[in-house]
């Protein structure tokens, strides 16, 4: 458990420093809404709801994966 987050869960991602977009920040899926939590401000920010029935979240540079059973949306941080 980092900050809360328990890091196992498909629907969570930490992403590190110097990766590209959101360095050191945890991505997570909760009621088909995507969020960055913040843990120096100890703050959860909402990036975009109507992610519905995603099964799992990965994240590779500025890129976040979110797949579905026969879908993969890709929801790109550099566009906010």
């Amino acid at each position: 458990m980092t900050h809360g987050f328990d890091l196992s869960s498909p629907l969570v991602v930490q992403s590190i420093i110097g990766d590209g977009c959101g360095g050191d920040r945890i991505f997570f899926l909760k009621d088909a809404t995507l969020y960055a939590y913040d843990g120096v401000s100890d703050t959860s920010l909402a990036l975009k709801d109507g992610f519905f029935d995603v099964k799992k979240i990965e994240k590779k540079g500025c890129i976040i994966f979110l797949y579905k059973d026969n879908e993969v949306v890709e929801f790109d941080l550099s566009s906010i």
